[in-house]
């Protein structure tokens, strides 16, 4: 098993780092001062596989966790080349006060990768 994790997750890395920086680029265009959230980098984010009970193949999972040990984020990549990652910023958004982000997301198929920002209304 541990080779078979090694193998993905060096055969997806190029994918995975693409869609890292796909995060970063939502967080960056939002053009926060001090402090400005980043993603943890790639690196530290934690491999595994898991079955993925619609296709039956083993998908990879790479999350972060906080010092806490809470997850703030992850990246899942299944075997049919689709994608789905999310990453935790929890702060008010830097430029309409009316809003609340929660995360930013990215979704896609091999190297289409489509991204948002996730936020809620502040409530008053």
């Amino acid at each position: 098993m541990q080779d078979e994790l090694a193998t993905k997750l060096q055969q997806l890395r190029p994918r995975a780092a693409a869609i890292h920086a796909a995060l970063q680029n939502e967080i960056d265009r939002l053009a926060f001062t001090n402090p400005v959230p980043h993603l943890a980098p790639l690196d530290h984010a934690m491999p595994a596989l898991a079955r993925d009970p619609a296709s039956g193949l083993d998908s990879l999972n790479l999350e972060w966790r906080d010092a806490h040990g809470h997850r703030i984020g992850g990246i899942v990549l299944h075997a049919d080349g689709s994608f789905f990652a999310e990453y935790d910023v929890v702060r008010a958004h830097p430029l309409d006060t009316s809003l609340f982000i929660e995360a930013v997301s990215a979704w896609g198929r091999d190297e289409t990768i489509k991204s948002e920002v996730r936020c809620l209304p502040m409530s008053s």
